[in-house]
């Protein structure tokens, strides 16, 4: 699981400048019959998050008081967005390029989004299936060189900033509430839908379409990485506790077939495989409640891949709810989801049952192969639990629910053939 953007980043290499302003309100304003026309009146830049540090990009906030003239008529605009940057530590930069996160993300904002909202609007019943996401202003991207001389590579993703409209970051250490979980299932149902109907209704595959979706052998190796990284503090965290000698050996005896398994489960599996966040846990979420409605906004597309959906949903519930509503509430936060997915598909003029063989139960099997895929990026990203109490036994009691369910102590062979 990636950082978020409420993790505090230091660009302080990158100037914002008034010439760099005016180009990316030009870029915004594009439609207008003069976009040159942009007064750049002032403007104010801060970190973009409050804690800890970014892993896979630098953040910058920027507030920007403007003057557009149209022809003849003149008007002031205020504007608020944020600035995500390659980071400046030399690791992590070298991380992120190599992997190709910021480009994978800088595509989906300027590629993945731009079809998905010109399908849309083909579709009269579909106009309202607005995406759920902060918008895209200005996106830049240079890969690095070495000839004819070396130059750095070049990333700059500029998003609308969604906080000034009332969103907020949920708090991980909670977990998600019955209301934030299911606005988050609603929102990435909606995402699932339209790029399912896209591939049915154009007769082209995802992968062919958008070649720079984290691919399986690629993201299968990242994840592992992580997961090798992972397992050896949990394992020295379980060794702390009593009673769970048998979790702790379940998970020694999975350990050498983790790759297979994540790659397996990673895998697209027709005929309902689609575009999925593949990083969607609540630190990538931010939500606007009130007394009528809870929103929900997806952040941060850097894993984006051509997945099978319940990797998505086993990744929320397995490490943003609480073990209560986890156990009490999953098959209807699956039912909600299901229920967004049918009508939207429909709304498409596409049956999801009837045309692709597809129904609620077949969600629930393939939901219950992806709670291992989804304890694995867990293990992977364990530092973040360990040191918390209301994670560490979040986490205590999902092992020990997962082991129960026999997805830990099956018999590998077993584990391999379910998947």
């Amino acid at each position: 699981m990636s950082d978020s953007e409420d993790e505090s980043t230091g660009a302080s290499d990158w100037h914002v400048t008034e010439e760099w302003l005016q180009e990316v309100l030009r870029e915004h304003h594009k439609e207008l019959k003069q976009p040159a026309e942009v007064t750049v009146l002032d403007f104010s830049v801060r970190p973009g998050c409050e804690t800890g540090e970014s892993v896979l990009s630098d953040i910058l906030a920027v507030a920007v008081k403007y003057g557009l003239r149209e022809e003849s008529t003149e008007s002031t605009h205020c504007l608020s967005f944020i600035i995500k940057l390659l980071p400046q530590d030399p690791f992590s930069r070298f991380f992120v390029t190599e992997a190709q996160f910021d480009l994978r993300e800088i595509k989906f904002y300027t590629q993945v989004v731009p079809d998905l909202e010109s399908f849309r609007q083909k579709v009269p019943d579909a106009l309202d299936l607005r995406l759920p996401i902060p918008k895209c202003y200005y996106a830049h991207y240079r890969a690095g060189a070495t000839d004819p001389e070396p130059t750095p590579p070049e990333s700059v993703l500029v998003l609308e900033n969604i906080k000034p409209f009332g969103y907020r970051s949920a708090d991980f250490s909670r977990g998600l509430t019955i209301r934030q979980t299911n606005a988050a299932v609603e929102a990435i149902a909606r995402v699932h839908s339209l790029s399912l109907c896209l591939k049915i209704k154009e007769g082209k595959g995802i992968s062919e379409r958008y070649p720079f979706l984290f691919q399986t052998t690629r993201a299968s190796d990242s994840y592992q990485q992580l997961v090798e990284r992972g397992l050896p503090q949990l394992s020295q965290f379980l060794e702390r506790r009593s009673g769970l000698d048998s979790v702790l050996a379940a998970l020694n005896d999975l350990r050498p077939h983790t790759k297979p398994i994540i790659e397996n489960l990673l895998a697209p599996q027709e005929p309902m495989a689609l575009i999925t966040h593949t990083d969607f846990w609540c630190n990538n979420l931010m939500f606007k409640e009130d007394d009528s409605e809870c929103a929900c906004a997806i952040l941060d597309w850097q894993m984006v891949t051509y997945s099978r959906p319940t990797n998505d949903l086993a990744l929320l519930i397995n490490s943003s709810v609480s073990a209560e509503l986890r156990r009490s509430h999953t098959d209807a936060i699956l039912d909600n989801y299901w229920q967004c997915l049918v009508a939207t598909c429909r709304k498409m003029a596409v049956d999801v049952e009837t045309e692709l063989g597809y129904d609620r139960k077949k969600l629930s099997e393939d939901f219950r192969r992806s709670q291992l895929l989804a304890l694995l990026l867990c293990i992977g990203s364990v530092d973040l639990a360990i040191g918390n109490a209301q994670m560490e036994e979040r986490l205590l009691e999902l092992l020990q629910d997962l082991h129960a369910d026999g997805l830990l102590n099956a018999d590998v062979g077993d584990i391999e053939a379910q998947i």
